[in-house]
């Protein structure tokens, strides 16, 4: 099998584990209380894992799944972490009757073993350098 080839199973692969590890967040914040709004959520700014909400608070969460939880960590960027927030940005504008909520992001990770760990406010908004959307 050539490289390019070989590169081509290996990110089917991660997208493969990626959903999965999706859908295991989904039931683990289930089970948590959390009521799944969207998962999977893109738009022409970026993209969100999870956007889920409990009580009054909506919260926008990216999944990790790593060989172990310091890599799954270390593997949210800067960059990435804005992308996720404009993205939300984006999503809040188009709701409407959410104008009393609180949001937050969050993030899930989890190691080769299916440990999960949910980890609330893992950034926030002023983050974001470029405000606008």
């Amino acid at each position: 099998m050539s490289r390019h080839g070989r590169n081509r199973v290996l990110r089917r692969a991660a997208f493969k584990s990626g959903l999965w590890g999706e859908r295991l967040a989904c039931a683990f914040l289930t089970f948590k209380g959390y009521h799944i709004l969207v998962h999977r959520f893109r738009c022409p700014v970026g993209e969100i894992d999870l956007i889920a909400q409990r009580g009054k608070t909506i919260v926008f969460v990216e999944v990790k799944y790593r060989a172990s939880e310091a890599i799954a960590l270390e593997s949210l960027r800067p960059r990435q972490r804005q992308r996720i927030i404009k993205a939300a940005k984006y999503w809040l504008s188009r709701r409407r009757g959410i104008g009393g909520f609180d949001h937050r992001f969050d993030l899930v990770v989890m190691d080769s073993r299916f440990r999960l760990r949910h980890i609330q406010n893992a950034f926030c908004e002023t983050e974001l350098h470029d405000t606008t959307v």
